[in-house]
């Protein structure tokens, strides 16, 4: 920051006690970091999901200041990273490259059957800025795809549902579900047993959002039950994920170590360098956080 915004003091936390602080730049911050301070213009979160920073107004309602904005990284490069991840897992799985490895360990030569590609919709829950890219993204490669948000959106290439009235529709049929929602009060626990079996007989699960969206053991048992073919996970409720967990002895469950979308280190110091000469002269910036929506 000292390199990319030169006019500015850029001071560690620590180093900030008892001056008065324009801007702070966090990452699931402290709870005495905020609380209570009269000074700060804007909080910018060093990342696009921002639970981490309302989780602390969750235990107590004074944690953020009042009236100053939080403010997200809109992309900063994640939406290409986690838009090649996604990719990479629905590829997998449409061409039943797990399958073919599990053949070829067992010394196995034989042609599968397989997925029909206008059979093959795909629905993105959550279509903002990272969940629209990767719902283009999807849809390039000739997949039906359908979008899913609480607000009416309009993506080219996919078609949009969207509150409770558009959720049956949307599921219906799916052969594989991504999740990019936002973390909410309303999102928490949406992917259970009750959703899982909406969707087509031998769906595939993919999660990149936050590992509280899921409830781990009804993924199991769908699992299990031959209601989901199988799930590439990112994101878990405790990470790491424990040793004893049971996804680890789940053959058909991939994980990996939160790692779809990594925080880019320049282009994110480069975006919020530019949100704070935007304040500076008066202007509007984007990625300002909704508090009651909670994102």
């Amino acid at each position: 920051f000292a390199e990319v915004l030169p006019e500015a003091q850029c001071v560690t936390w620590e180093e900030s006690q008892g001056q008065q602080v324009d801007y702070a730049v966090v990452w699931r911050p402290p709870l005495e970091m905020l609380r209570g301070r009269t000074d700060l213009k804007a909080v910018f979160n060093l990342g696009a999901g921002v639970d981490g920073i309302l989780r602390l107004r969750d235990n107590d309602p004074e944690a953020l200041p009042a009236g100053v904005p939080i403010v997200r990284l809109d992309d900063a490069g994640m939406a290409a990273q986690m838009s090649e991840y996604v990719a990479a897992a629905v590829l997998r799985y449409f061409r039943k490259l797990d399958a073919y490895d599990a053949q070829e360990q067992a010394g196995t030569w034989k042609f599968l059957k397989p997925h029909r590609r206008a059979d093959f919709t795909i629905g993105v829950m959550g279509i903002g800025t990272l969940g629209s890219h990767i719902a283009r993204t999807l849809a390039s490669f000739g997949f039906p795809v359908r979008g899913w948000s609480r607000s009416a959106k309009v993506v080219d290439g996919v078609q949009s549902f969207h509150g409770e009235d558009g959720q049956q529709a949307f599921l219906s049929g799916l052969k594989v579900l991504v999740n990019v929602l936002p973390l909410t009060p309303d999102t928490e626990d949406i992917i259970d047993t009750h959703l899982l079996y909406k969707l087509a007989k031998g769906a595939y699960v993919i999660n990149v959002a936050r590992g509280q969206h899921l409830v781990e053991a009804d993924l199991l048992a769908a699992v299990q039950d031959g209601q989901i073919a199988g799930a590439t996970l990112d994101v878990f409720r405790t990470e790491p994920l424990p040793a004893e967990h049971p996804y680890w002895q789940e053959p058909r469950i991939t994980i990996t170590p939160h790692i779809s979308a990594l925080t880019l280190r320049e282009d994110s110091i480069a975006q919020i360098a530019g949100k704070i000469r935007l304040l500076a002269e008066g202007k509007p910036i984007a990625g300002v956080v909704d508090l009651q929506r909670g994102y």
